[in-house]
């Protein structure tokens, strides 16, 4: 990376590898949540994350990059604290805490990275 326009792709195309990758992560959260509120929180972030899918394909085109080819590690690697969640914690009450904590790690992943694509553009 050379300018600052190779930085803001480079954020871009992370973005896009995240929100992907939690389209197909957030249903399993939802259906390991035991409270009805947390699921349909979950159900209305993937939502709002397939909406997010669709704005960074729309400014990809706009920019004339293709977003795909790249892998957020990082958001592999909150995810995959997640599912350990699943698979570790038994249902109830406790697990609807810890996967609202995983959920706030990706949302200020999220946070850092579009606040910094904003800057860049």
């Amino acid at each position: 990376m050379n300018t600052l326009q190779d930085v803001l792709e480079h954020e871009l195309k992370d973005l896009y590898s995240a929100e992907t990758q939690l389209i197909e992560a957030l249903p399993k959260m939802a259906q390991a949540a035991q409270t009805p509120k947390l699921k349909q929180g979950f159900e209305k972030h993937l939502e709002m994350t397939k909406e997010h899918k669709r704005r960074l394909e729309q400014i990809g085109r706009d920019m004339g990059i293709g977003l795909e080819g790249e892998t957020c590690k990082a958001m592999q690697g909150l995810i995959k604290e997640g599912e350990s969640l699943i698979k570790e914690e038994k249902p109830g009450i406790a697990r609807d805490a810890a996967l609202i904590a995983a959920a706030q790690r990706v949302e200020h992943y999220e946070m850092a990275g579009y606040g910094s694509a904003r800057t860049y553009a």
